[in-house]
């Protein structure tokens, strides 16, 4: 049973990463009957910390010792993490903590701490897209999934960019006391109960037009459009480029091809859909362009690991299914 959390930090830490630990395990509920976690956070750098944020520093009595007695241990992510020398004495209490059974998560770039203590070796592991690439080099045996909002490998559990540290908490929370108290601590937070670790990084939704130089004004077209069948040479010449031009831009300013961000916004628009109101699945189908329930169904198993109606159950209850 989950009982004792520690966050373990380092210089340059990120307050919003830090923050979600502390949210999901450092408050009393008790009033609501949820669990009360012996909760602690450790500086594994000083007592006294600077944050991301200029002027913003964390202080804490608590050193490494007190990673000896915690069920879960928490790596916020941190600047610089990616390159620089964590404290041997952090990876020894890593190391030494799963080797007696206790937990390890990280939150967006904190998995490179958990990288450095050899916990990623043969180990599935989430990365936020950004690091993936680096990830992957500086720990080879670590197996990188670029596209998930987390990895379970259990003892080690890894999360994407920072609102996924928020799904890997309540997951945390979910597997150990169950659906109820998860859910009750999510509606605190007003955030979903639950979204599946399999689940796509939000990395093929449009950048900032700011970024999109030549095909910003293509992306707002296709929001708009979605519904309705289009070939890349239709929206190359929307552009006013050859078709080879044009998605040879479009991979530059998006980081991914016209059908693959084409099909990820339709996801995400059933998504909103299943969510919000109370459209059948069919009807979903087409105002999305997938047409029929059965392709929606198809494209919504391969993006998300669920069906929408399985979906729809999370969020609204079993009733709106």
């Amino acid at each position: 049973m989950l009982k004792n959390v520690a966050a373990v930090l380092l210089d340059g830490v990120h307050p919003f990463e830090l923050g979600v630990v502390c949210e999901v395990f450092g408050l009393d509920r008790s009033d609501e009957g949820l669990p009360v976690y012996d909760f602690a956070v450790v500086s594994a750098e000083g007592r006294a910390l600077s944050t991301h944020v200029p002027g913003f520093t964390v202080s804490t009595p608590y050193g490494l010792e007190r990673l000896e007695e915690a069920d879960l241990i928490v790596v916020p992510a941190s600047d610089g993490i990616a390159t620089r020398d964590c404290p041997p004495e952090l990876l020894d209490a890593l190391r030494g903590a799963v080797d007696r059974g206790a937990r390890v998560l990280s939150v967006c770039s904190g998995v490179f701490v958990l990288g450095a203590a050899g916990l990623l070796d043969g180990r599935q592991c989430a990365a936020h897209w950004r690091h993936a690439e680096i990830l992957a080099r500086r720990f080879p045996r670590a197996v990188v999934e670029p596209d998930v909002l987390y990895v379970d490998a259990d003892p080690v559990i890894t999360s994407a960019g920072t609102a996924a540290g928020i799904d890997a908490c309540l997951h945390i929370v979910r597997k150990e006391q169950g659906p109820e108290v998860a859910n009750k601590i999510a509606r605190r937070m007003v955030v979903p109960p639950h979204r599946d670790g399999g689940q796509a990084q939000y990395i093929e939704r449009p950048l900032p037009r700011s970024q999109c130089d030549t095909v910003g004004e293509v992306l707002t077209w296709m929001e708009r459009h979605l519904d309705e069948e289009v070939t890349v040479e239709q929206l190359a010449a929307r552009a006013h480029m050859s078709p080879r031009t044009f998605a040879r831009r479009f991979q530059q300013e998006t980081g991914t091809t016209p059908y693959r961000w084409i099909l990820r916004q339709r996801v995400l628009l059933a998504q909103r859909l299943l969510e919000a109101t109370d459209e059948t699945v069919d009807a979903i189908a087409w105002r999305t362009g997938f047409g029929t329930a059965a392709a929606l169904r198809h494209q919504f198993v391969r993006s998300l690991g669920t069906t929408p109606q399985a979906y729809r159950r999370t969020f609204r209850g079993p009733e709106a299914a």
